[in-house]
């Protein structure tokens, strides 16, 4: 398992938090997904042989928000 914290930004409110975990958290491969809204990250925990770190931030960039 490997966690990365990604600066995402375009989060504003529980839509938002709603949104990135629930898409992100159905990839195959992801254990698990925290959003601290406050400041503009998104923690992921994966399993680096299922899914990648490319295929995560695609998912968030499809939802509309800005991974960095």
């Amino acid at each position: 398992m490997q966690t990365v914290t990604l600066n995402v930004q375009g989060m504003s409110c529980g839509h938002c938090v709603k949104a990135v975990e629930g898409s992100v958290g159905v990839l195959e491969g992801v254990n698990e997904v925290k959003v601290k809204l406050d400041e503009a990250l998104v923690e992921v925990t994966f399993n680096e042989s299922e899914v990648s770190l490319d295929k995560i931030k695609e998912t968030i960039d499809e939802q509309g928000y800005d991974v960095e």
